[in-house]
């Protein structure tokens, strides 16, 4: 879970600070700062007590000091806590309580400097006061400065060794009650997904926890590490191997999210820091639809406010459990559960949410979850978009099953046992198709025997377009570069070998325009997905007659349309958009649409491609751009 050490120029390991004792640190900096402002400016208060408008901006900077202290001292009780130094972080949360509670217009300043003096000289860590810096620990835990910080080494070890250690995996059974507090919807299968499923036991335990209640489930994992990945193929329905962070998955199709993520990290020299059980949070919420469970489980230590701010912004009914008496003893572990609903800012219930980690041993057990207390959302949803980062064949195999062209490709027809000859001769133009497909390739077997081989070649034409004004003057020149397959026959007979194009007329060389172009004004030119340019197939080309009402801009389609579109659904539908043909939108959205061509407004075009898939094309107010789309991306 953790990257390797890089190396400086010099050749020396970089520093890595365990992710505890950096925001012990943090907490320590801002608490001295306090020791050496607020008596400053407790004293200019005094100064300027008869100025209303200047007293009142002091005391308010003198409550925003107050409330940095009160935060200070409960990530410093944390980050004790995650160090198990719990003497040091019962002490920290005591004080932040005293803080709350101190009237800033005491005269004197000297006791509370003084008992905040004495807190930090017992802190496990030690401090450059001149540069406002950690001293620098290697990664093996022994210290590069003074004798003095040689006490304070086997904190940094025993952290650092946590580090390594990376992988926990789920207690399945504290899962089970946290099944038993789930209320299951009938006649639906649940999606459910783990980002980092580790070897699937949990994903799976949750699945048959699911079975049990008579529901059927399909479950879903993403897992970093080779070896676990392919041990999860054998418990779960789909696994996608590598990052999460680099897989592309639906958004919103998922009723459970299992999210147990690797939370041990450091912070390395110049504050870079790979904290994974918050990234892989505020990641992963997308999946989850509107109503579904949450099931995040974490140190209780790393519960911090911006854990919390995130968590009360997108879910509601959040309750927090420690796990069982053992397991709890072990890992720390909590379980946080919430039901996601519609972004909204809940700061007002940060407070809440941290304050009860301050104090682990009065967390409820996971035990006293009542029965059937979170509603799963009585929606059935297909996973359209189920994509690891790195290839893997159970996964390409999947998708080949859900492809819809691919099934068509091998469909057969009634027609297919049967000997099938054309009803009439075939022209040119068909015998061009047929032997572009292969067919007629080989030998052939007629009074005159020959060997037929066609082969298709790229023929590039190019043509030059001068626009000038009105008095005759070139403004400029459009090149445009079209290029075309054409296809030649070469027969092989008794009498030699002959090309098709050796007989001089034009009639006997076969060619079509595949509708790929190179334009310095075109708008297809632009049109890409992750960087591959869009081309038209050999029966698409381009109608250069049509009326094209405004331009297009950079043409670009979405990671998601890409997927489910193909290229003649997304040509024919940008050609009707730049006509004037809007599709599919109402009325009101119609009559919009052509004001805004002559009013220079955004304009609005929704179609159904060949597979009934209803998708977006959006061109800008000042057209620099158009966007190929489906709904659920907007």
């Amino acid at each position: 879970m953790l990257s390797n050490i890089q190396q400086a120029n010099s050749g020396t390991p970089q520093i890595q600070i365990p992710f505890a004792i950096a925001k012990l640190g943090e907490s320590a900096r801002i608490i001295r700062q306090a020791i050496s402002e607020l008596p400053n400016l407790r004293r200019r208060l005094e100064r300027n007590k008869g100025v209303k408008t200047r007293a009142r901006e002091i005391y308010i900077d003198m409550q925003n000091h107050q409330n940095r202290l009160i935060n200070a001292f409960n990530i410093a009780a944390l980050s004790l806590l995650e160090a198990e130094q719990d003497e040091l972080a019962n002490h920290s949360v005591m004080l932040g309580q005293s803080i709350k509670t101190f009237n800033l217009m005491t005269p004197d300043y000297t006791k509370l400097c003084t008992v905040f003096e004495e807190y930090l000289s017992g802190l496990p860590i030690e401090e450059q006061h001149d540069s406002g810096t950690l001293t620098d620990f290697t990664t093996d835990g022994t210290d590069t400065s003074t004798k003095a910080q040689t006490t304070n080494s086997h904190i940094i070890a025993r952290l650092m060794n946590n580090v390594r250690m990376g992988y926990y995996p789920t207690c399945t059974d504290n899962l089970a009650h946290i099944i038993r507090g789930m209320n299951f919807p009938e006649g639906i299968t649940l999606n459910m997904i783990d980002p980092c499923c580790g070897c699937g036991l949990a994903l799976r335990f949750l699945s048959e926890g699911a079975s049990d209640n008579g529901i059927n489930s399909k479950t879903y994992g993403i897992e970093l590490d080779k070896y676990r990945a392919e041990e999860a193929l054998t418990r779960i329905d789909r696994v996608g191997f590598g990052s999460y962070f680099h897989s592309r998955i639906s958004n919103e199709a998922f009723h459970i999210m299992l999210l147990n993520p690797p939370y041990m990290s450091v912070m390395t020299e110049g504050g870079n820091n790979t904290r994974s059980e918050k990234s892989f949070l505020v990641d992963s919420v997308s999946n989850l639809m509107m109503g579904g469970l949450l099931i995040y489980i974490i140190p209780y230590y790393r519960l911090t406010a911006d854990i919390a701010k995130m968590l009360s912004d997108n879910f509601s009914d959040i309750s927090v459990w420690k796990f069982t008496a053992s397991e709890f003893k072990k890992f720390n572990q909590i379980a946080v559960l919430g039901t996601r609903r519609k972004r909204l800012d809940g700061s007002d219930m940060v407070s809440s949410i941290t304050s009860l980690v301050l104090e682990p041993d009065k967390l409820p057990e996971i035990t006293e979850l009542a029965t059937a207390r979170y509603q799963l959302p009585n929606i059935a949803k297909d996973v359209a978009l189920f994509k690891g980062a790195l290839f893997n064949e159970s996964e390409l195999a999947e998708q080949l099953r859900n492809s819809k062209g691919f099934s068509r490709l091998y469909q057969r027809s009634g027609l297919d046992g049967i000997n099938k000859r054309p009803l009439l001769p075939l022209n040119i133009s068909q015998i061009g198709l047929v032997g572009g497909s292969g067919l007629i390739n080989g030998n052939v077997e007629c009074d005159y025997s020959h060997i037929i081989k066609g082969r298709i070649v790229k023929v590039t034409h190019s043509f030059e377009n001068e626009k000038t004004d009105k008095n005759g003057e070139l403004i400029h020149t459009t090149i445009t570069k079209t290029t075309s397959n054409k296809l030649i026959f070469n027969l092989l007979t008794p009498g030699g070998f002959i090309s098709l194009t050796d007989y001089g007329s034009s009639d006997a060389v076969i060619s079509y325009d595949d509708g790929s172009s190179e334009d310095t004004d075109s708008r297809l030119g632009n049109f890409n997905s992750g960087g591959n340019e869009a081309s038209l197939d050999a029966d698409n080309t381009l109608d250069t007659n049509r009326n094209i009402l405004f331009p297009l801009g950079r043409t670009v389609i979405t990671r998601e349309a890409r997927e489910v579109l193909n290229d003649n659904d997304i040509q024919t539908a940008l050609q009707r958009h730049e006509s004037g043909d809007w599709g599919n939108v109402p009325k009101q959205d119609w009559s919009s649409n052509n004001k805004a061509v002559k009013n220079g407004e955004r304009i609005f075009s929704s179609y159904l491609s060949f597979d009934e898939v209803k998708f977006w094309i959006i061109t800008e107010w000042d057209r620099s751009y158009t966007t190929v789309m489906l709904p659920t991306e907007y």
